[in-house]
């Protein structure tokens, strides 16, 4: 499948918003332009002012789209792990009373069955993917389309979350005059872009070090198995920093980020550095070892917890040890720090892109390459969340219209230039599919 097409990532975090526009070309994620503004209206990871939070998006959109000179109407939209849970889900329905192929519609209703699940009334389901189908007893099926069967079964993963956080998300993002797309779950687009495939398969840690909160997710046989979330990010290093030394936020936020360390034996006792006091007409120095104190106290504190919560499930003992992103990753000493504290191997992703090689552009980046990644089969999936048939109807119309076409390609017994001729002007239509498929989310919530 065809995946060219635009795609605008939101990420909407507690300190800022950054917002991403690539462009996906044969597999090749290009970046054309990107937004980040100050956020507002956020704390923790959670919207708790729509109308400050939308103003905030609207910034940032407006500044993308200066950047990559384009329109943007939709976004795929980040939504934070706070209180998400994880459980198996299985659905299972009829094709018919006598065998016949199996369509798109089918694995849509078979997804949609699926989601019938008994919820206290303050959860909501954020997402389900599918972990294999099943089709009259023979299981491991990945697309069960075409195939002939009586009974078909879905086996999946379903993550539900708090109705509040999907609700203000949603809200925040319409005021902001936007459609939804798409929604990812943030630890999952970021486990599938910062892992190779082994780290992927035989489990590694994601560790999100956000500017609100810290968020640790074990990814394991390319699946999201584990979430841990620690409310402190940080916002609470800054204001450590401002009451320690007594100065602003503003003044204490650009000390962390010029001079500060997070691992304290790295910084030097004797360079010093001005810092504005409140109430004192001088500034007053401060050596870079007293500040990376300050920062590594806190880091510390947080780092302990999820290493505790992550021991209660062995995940440390996994093979590929714990990757490190978000803002506070890009402290120089993390590295260090977080061996010192968890005991296995760590290592700091920093996107590679020009003008993104800063960690906190990673999940705003993860968005677009997981959006732009997913099969006609994962569409699909998503498709049952809004309960709307269009996807399946109109994927079940052009295989249908390439199965009556594929005899008359397979005719001609000698290949004639012709025929090549042919088959360079049918490769329009793979991109008006791929349009049409991708288009259907544009009105994802509505």
């Amino acid at each position: 499948m065809d995946n060219s097409g635009m795609y605008v990532g939101l990420d909407i975090g507690t300190t800022s918003i950054k917002v991403i526009v690539a462009e996906n070309v044969k597999g090749q994620m290009n970046v054309i332009g990107v937004g980040n503004e100050r956020s507002n209206g956020v704390s923790r990871g959670v919207i708790v002012d729509i109308d400050k939070a939308a103003e905030a998006i609207l910034r940032a959109i407006r500044q993308a789209e200066e950047k990559a000179s384009i329109e943007i109407h939709d976004v795929i939209v980040g939504i934070p792990a706070n209180m998400l849970k994880i459980e198996t889900c299985s659905g299972m329905i009829a094709i018919d009373d006598q065998s016949r192929e199996i369509t798109g519609r089918d694995v849509r209703n078979v997804a949609a069955a699926a989601l019938i699940q008994s919820l206290p009334p303050e959860r909501e389901i954020v997402d389900i993917l599918a972990d294999e189908f099943v089709v009259d007893g023979f299981d491991g099926i990945k697309d069960p389309r075409g195939m002939v069967g009586v009974r078909l079964e879905l086996h999946g993963t379903l993550f539900t979350g708090p109705k509040t956080i999907m609700h203000n998300t949603r809200k925040a993002v319409e005021q902001a005059g936007l459609a939804i797309r798409g929604t990812v779950i943030d630890p999952m687009a970021q486990g599938m872009m910062v892992m190779n495939d082994g780290e992927q398969d035989f489990g590694t840690i994601l560790v999100d070090l956000g500017g609100g909160q810290a968020t640790a997710a074990v990814i394991h046989d390319h699946q999201l198995k584990y979430i841990d979330v620690d409310q402190e990010g940080g916002q609470f290093i800054t204001k450590d920093i401002s009451v320690v030394l007594n100065t602003s936020l503003d003044s204490a936020e650009k000390l962390k980020r010029d001079y500060g360390y997070a691992d304290s034996t790295q910084a030097s006792d004797e360079d010093e550095f001005p810092v504005d006091v409140v109430g004192q007409s001088q500034p007053t120095p401060i050596s870079e070892k007293y500040l990376a104190e300050i920062i590594e106290a806190r880091l510390d504190q947080i780092l302990k917890r999820l290493r505790a919560n992550l021991d209660k499930v062995q995940a440390l003992e996994l093979p590929g040890g714990i990757v490190l992103t978000g803002g506070v990753a890009a402290l120089p000493g993390i590295t260090e720090l977080a061996t010192d504290e968890f005991g296995t191997n760590v290592r700091v992703y920093v996107p590679d892109q020009m003008g993104l090689r800063h960690p906190s552009f990673t999940l705003a980046l993860a968005l677009v390459n997981y959006f732009g990644g997913l099969n006609e089969i994962d569409l699909l999936i998503k498709s049952a969340l809004t309960g709307s048939t269009q996807l399946a109807d109109e994927t079940d119309e052009i295989r249908q219209r390439e199965a009556e076409a594929a005899p008359q390609s397979d005719a001609s017994v000698e290949p004639q230039p012709h025929s090549q001729t042919n088959d360079k002007k049918a490769k329009p239509k793979k991109k008006s599919r791929t349009e049409r498929v991708k288009k259907f989310f544009s009105d994802f919530f509505d």
